[in-house]
């Protein structure tokens, strides 16, 4: 009880307050969402373009859905099934009950995001882009979708009127697609559906405000989006959700985004998530000839682009699997993989930094999708930069980089990934983090990918870093002491952290990088029992021999000042994408008493 009051005293009284009042104007029938009557629907929600593109569009969606950016669905012809999980075919009931009535996590279906994914309306921007090059069945299906969407899925009723984040990526995309297409008139159905999506985020923002994340941004940028459209096309209402959500968004990029660009949520996919937000912002801001946002908003956006540009590794244009992953990719105007941040990180360099980071024709296409125009600046490559503010250093030497993952932790964490450190030689990830799989689960599951197991760090007596009080809520957060970090000396990068935590236990990691060398150093005390070490190991037929682990030229050494007591390799897994997980081998040394193990990583000649 005291970790969790503890908790709920580092939340914040403002955040713990917004969530009560929400869940209890809900339960009693008092909340003002629960009041808003709205029809939606129609045949014709977007004109044939006027003009047509010579741009390559994005194949996605023409045969089959995309689910998560990897599990396909053939579609035959048909809409997609919007209220059924296709991961194991079960459908919400036909005549769902109104949204507040649902849980996010009891559904029978399983999993709700597995509903949810087709609904958050990535086709819209696949089918317009298609239709501005022409193509005219692209252009009768995303009217039909849209029309068949509306017919399943009644304002206000069932699982995908559930969360406001989820409205807010509708809108988002909605404006996008009108963005391509070059329509920003709104025919009357596409202003109906656009203004219940804005009814239904507007009375419940404050519980968005309360999670401290990517939904107060997402329903920030909706209002502000969605809000000036229908201002443009004379909905009375959308003045207020416009300057509503102007000013959310210039305050939530101030207290989310640090000074150094790290974002609430330590977490690579979410921190895409928030700047294709924020670059979404800014391209309908420039397209309607609204007002600039604040100096400020534009700093932390800028810094925020930076912080995903310096964490991506350039060849392959993935990046470490940090913090937990929803399966969000709010721009996916490019053949490019789920997990390519290269587009991402193109488009907001160029927004909010005026620098090129990619070159080639690829890198370009989604900034021409959207009528940005390519910087003539190019940036510099990514270099060894820390980021205090939310745990991370990185160090880069030739193709090789290490990211040491240290808690500094203002906002609530999730995952006991301190210390963890991911190694990268080009675009080969050599030592990996485990992932978030899935946000519903199996208790073993959860534990497993947000636990201290699934990162490469040390585990003490066989528990978490920090206790789990709940889904998504940790107690006794820890806190670094001892960081330093220095770009290069003696021809090597280091960085170094530190913590000790809530039963004294005290652990410092250490770590040195030149090209095709890693070498740290872990000094551990205050166990009971066992400290584990584990390293995530890249997929591969990795071998014990002499005492390290080797595959494909690479070795890992680990030695010690106190009695190794097992050394062998076994079965983990990871996950790369939402609802998916796959088997991969960890190294694991266990010592039983306080000392200091030192591995080194490298690269044979």
């Amino acid at each position: 009880m005291l970790l969790k009051l503890r908790a709920y005293w580092r939340l914040g009284l403002v955040n713990i307050s917004r969530v009560a009042v929400y869940r209890l104007g809900l339960k009693f029938g008092l909340h003002p969402a629960q009041r808003i009557k709205v029809e939606i629907g129609g045949n014709e929600f977007f004109k044939p373009p006027t003009r047509l593109s010579s741009l390559k569009p994005c194949s996605a969606w023409e045969d089959e859905a995309l689910y998560f950016g990897w599990y396909q669905v053939p579609l035959q012809d048909k809409p997609p099934a919007w209220l059924t999980n296709p991961f194991n075919a079960k459908k919400v009931d036909a005549q769902p009950p109104p949204w507040w009535k649902l849980s996010d996590f009891n559904l029978e279906v399983g999993d709700i995001k597995t509903v949810w994914e087709a609904s958050r309306f990535d086709w819209v921007l696949a089918l317009a882009q298609r239709a501005k090059t022409g193509c005219t069945s692209s252009h009768q299906r995303l009217n039909f979708w849209l029309a068949d969407w509306c017919q399943v899925n009644p304002a206000y009723y069932g699982p995908n009127w559930k969360c406001g984040q989820e409205a807010s990526i509708r809108v988002m995309h909605l404006a996008m697609a009108a963005k391509i297409l070059e329509q920003p008139e709104m025919r009357p159905a596409l202003a109906k559906l656009v203004e219940a999506h804005l009814k239904r985020i507007y009375p419940t923002v404050s519980y968005a405000l309360a999670q401290d994340n990517n939904h107060g941004t997402s329903e920030a940028a909706a209002l502000f989006i969605g809000g000036s459209w229908c201002e443009a096309n004379g909905i009375f209402e959308g003045r207020k959700w416009r300057k509503k959500g102007r000013s959310l968004l210039e305050n939530l990029a101030k207290r989310l985004v640090a000074p150094d660009g790290s974002f609430s949520q330590y977490s690579i996919n979410y921190h895409r998530v928030l700047v294709d937000t924020l670059s979404m912002a800014e391209i309908w801001r420039k397209w309607h000839g609204l007002d600039e946002f604040s100096i400020l908003f534009y700093q932390r956006a800028s810094r925020a682009a930076n912080w995903l540009y310096a964490m991506v590794e350039p060849q392959s244009g993935d990046a470490p699997n940090l913090g937990s992953n929803d399966g969000a990719r709010l721009l996916p105007l490019t053949d490019t993989g789920y997990r390519d941040f290269r587009p991402s990180a193109q488009l907001a360099m160029a927004l909010f930094a005026d620098q090129r980071a990619y070159e080639g024709k690829e890198a370009d296409r989604q900034l021409e999708w959207l009528g940005v125009a390519t910087p003539v600046n190019k940036a510099q490559g990514p270099v060894s930069q820390q980021f205090d503010h939310g745990g991370y250093s990185v160090l880069r030497q030739g193709k090789w980089m290490a990211v040491l993952k240290y808690p500094r932790y203002r906002f609530r964490p999730r995952h006991c990934d301190a210390l963890h450190v991911d190694l990268w030689a080009g675009p080969d990830n050599l030592l990996r983090d485990g992932g978030s799989y899935s946000y519903n689960a199996s208790d073993y599951w959860e534990s497993y990918f947000t636990g201290s197991e699934s990162h490469n760090t040390i585990e003490f007596d066989g528990r978490d870093q920090m206790p789990r009080l709940g889904r998504f809520l940790r107690g006794a957060w820890l806190e670094a002491r001892d960081v330093e970090f220095r770009r290069e000396s003696g021809g090597w990068s280091h960085a170094s952290a530190g913590y000790c935590d809530w039963r004294g236990l005290f652990h410092h990691r250490k770590i040195r990088l030149q090209e095709g060398v890693l070498v740290v150093h872990d000094k551990i005390k205050g166990f009971l029992e066992k400290a584990v070490l584990r390293w995530r190991l890249q997929p591969g037929e990795w071998k014990i021999k002499e005492g390290a682990a080797m595959f494909s030229g690479y070795k890992l050494k680990i030695k010690a000042d106190v009695p190794i007591v097992r050394f062998e390799l076994v079965q983990g897994w990871e996950s790369m994408f939402y609802y998916h997980k796959q088997p991969l081998q960890v190294l694991e040394i266990e010592i039983r008493t306080p000392g200091e193990i030192v591995s080194e990583f490298f690269r044979e000649l």
